[in-house]
């Protein structure tokens, strides 16, 4: 697909950043709250057995597993869940390449660029804090962000809204929320 389009809207995970770059840093810090509350060594451990489990496994299964794995109290669930959704981040996120190098293309070329997410709004307005915009910092004030949830839970419809705020044509917006649909440049 060629620059033809007047709006382009990109999801957060694994196409802005990798989501497990993300996920990764949650379970480290997820680590080491469990060995300060249960007051016994077993960071590193717990660890590696999330990598692993998210490896092998998937997201979904990770904490479920290691909770019984571990033995540790179910109510470790929720602070995992409260961990994940506002959690202070060791280490910056970094934008994948060609996401960049598309975006930065983008707005030279005078297009609408924004985030379109689904997922909870708190967590992927998290990673965008954590996220380092390098040379497309300058472009942040351009860069509109809708969440699919939110706009769902007002009954409007995400590309409907967005189109409206852009006073674009709906067919004017390309959606970019997998990489098996390039962008090809110009």
């Amino acid at each position: 697909m060629k620059l033809d389009r007047s709006v382009y809207m990109f999801e957060i995970d694994d196409i802005l950043i990798p989501k497990r770059d993300y996920l990764l840093q949650v379970y480290y810090l997820f680590a080491n709250f469990v060995e300060y509350t249960e007051g016994r060594e077993c960071s590193k451990e717990l660890l590696k057995y999330l990598t692993a489990a998210f490896e092998s496994r998937g997201e979904e299964a990770v904490i479920p597993a290691a909770l019984e794995h571990f033995q540790l109290e179910n109510s470790y669930l929720e602070n995992f869940e409260r961990l994940r959704t506002n959690a202070h981040l060791p280490l910056k996120l970094f934008l994948r390449e060609e996401t960049k190098s598309i975006m930065l293309s983008l707005f030279a070329a005078g297009k609408g660029v924004g985030i379109l997410t689904d997922g909870n709004p708190v967590e992927q307005l998290n990673k965008l804090k954590h996220i380092d915009w390098q040379e497309l910092g300058e472009y942040l004030p351009l860069l509109k962000v809708y969440f699919i949830k939110e706009l769902s839970f007002r009954k409007l419809d995400p590309v409907g809204f967005i189109a409206q705020d852009y006073q674009v044509s709906p067919h004017d917006i390309l959606i970019v929320n997998d990489f098996g649909k390039q962008i090809v440049m110009d």
